[in-house]
C-alpha cells in the first residue's frame, strides 16, 4: 500500500465515475492487457514465490519495499508497453511516469500497485494483491485486482459491471433495515498509516467508532478492502493517506458492484480520505466518521 498522500481534490477526481460509455470495446481491451500483466505478476510473486528476498525500508521502519515489488512492477510495465507503447504507466515503487501531463500520443494512463499489502507479503500472510487500473482523462475505465492467496481476481470496466472470477458482483442492499440500524450492525474495514504518530490518532478514532458499529476489520490492502465491499465481505471501508495506485482499480470495482465511493469528508478541500459503502450506509457512516475526525488524523 502506498504511503504518499493524494490531495482531496485529486481523490475526488479519481473517484468521479459515471455509468455512460461509448467506448466499451476499448475498455475491454485495456482490461485484457491488465489481465495478462496481472497473470504474469501473480506467477512471479505467488506461484514462484522465492524462499527469501531482499527487503528495504521506505518511509519508516514499518514501510517496506521488496525486490519482488520491483520485479512485479517491471513485469507489468513491460507487458503494458508491449501492447500500448505510448501509454504512461505510473507505478508505486518507481513512480516513473509521474510527469504524465507531458505530451503523449495516448490518452490512457495506468496506475499500478505491484504488491498492495507488502507487509502481508513479507510475512506470507494472505490478503495482498496486484492492482492495475487504466484511466482516461482522470477517470478509471478498467480495473483489476488479483488476490492470489484467495484465488480471486476482481475486474471491472466503466459501465460494464464488476466481476469476481467472471461471476458478476452485486452489492447486498438490505431492505429490512433503516440506515441507522445498518450502521449499528456494519462490519467496517480500514487501514492505518506507516507513521506511528498518525496511527495513534487513528487508534483514538477507532476506539470511538467501535461501540457504534458491529466491528472493525484491518486486512492490510486497500485494493482488497474495496473488493471486499464489492463482494459483500465487509459493509464499508475507509482510509486516509492513500495514493491513486492504491484505490483506482478497487474503487471502480466497488462502484460497478453498486457501492457508493467518495471522499471521507465532502465538506473539506483538504481531506485525503476515501469511503466505500452501500448507498444506504454511506451517508450515516460518513457523517459519523466526520464527527469523529477520521479525515483529519
Amino acid at each position: 500500500m502506498g504511503h504518499n498522500s493524494a490531495t482531496g481534490t485529486a481523490i475526488r477526481e479519481q473517484l468521479a465515475v459515471t455509468h455512460t460509455t461509448d467506448h466499451s470495446e476499448l475498455y475491454q481491451d485495456l482490461l485484457h492487457i491488465a489481465s495478462v500483466a496481472a497473470q504474469g505478476a501473480v506467477e512471479l510473486i505467488y506461484t514462484n514465490r522465492p524462499s527469501s528476498f531482499q527487503i528495504e525500508q521506505k518511509s519508516s521502519a514499518t514501510d517496506h519495499v521488496t525486490e519482488m515489488d520491483l520485479a512485479s512492477e517491471d513485469l507489468i510495465k513491460r507487458v503494458i508497453a508491449a501492447h500500448r507503447p505510448e501509454d504512461v504507466v505510473i507505478g508505486e515503487e518507481t513512480q516513473a511516469g509521474l510527469n504524465h501531463n507531458r505530451e503523449s500520443a495516448s490518452e490512457v494512463v495506468w496506475f499500478v500497485d505491484p504488491i498492495d499489502g507488502t507487509t502481508n507479503y513479507v510475512y506470507n500472510l494472505p490478503g495482498y494483491a496486484v492492482s492495475i487500473a487504466a484511466q482516461i482523462d482522470g477517470q478509471t475505465v478498467a480495473g483489476l485486482v488479483a488476490d492470489p492467496t484467495h484465488s480471486r481476481t476482481f475486474t471491472a470496466t466503466l459501465g460494464g459491471g464488476s466481476f469476481c472470477n467472471l461471476e458478476q458482483l452485486q452489492l447486498n442492499r438490505p431492505t429490512d433495515r433503516s440506515s441507522e440500524e445498518f450502521l449499528a450492525t456494519a462490519l467496517v474495514a480500514t487501514g492505518f498509516s506507516y507513521s506511528a504518530e498518525r496511527r495513534a490518532r487513528q487508534g483514538k478514532v477507532i476506539a470511538e467508532l467501535l461501540p457504534k458499529i458491529r466491528d472493525i476489520r484491518r486486512l492490510g490492502s486497500a485494493a482488497v478492502d474495496l473488493c471486499s465491499v464489492a463482494g459483500g465481505r465487509v459493509d464499508a471501508y475507509f482510509e486516509v493517506g492513500l495514493s491513486a495506485w492504491d484505490f483506482a482499480a478497487g474503487a471502480l470495482i466497488a462502484t460497478e458492484a453498486g457501492a457508493q465511493v467518495g471522499s471521507l469528508d465532502p465538506g473539506s478541500t483538504e481531506t485525503e480520505g476515501i469511503l466505500a459503502a452501500s448507498p444506504l450506509l454511506f451517508g450515516p457512516l460518513q457523517e459519523l466518521l466526520c464527527m469523529l475526525g477520521a479525515a483529519r488524523v
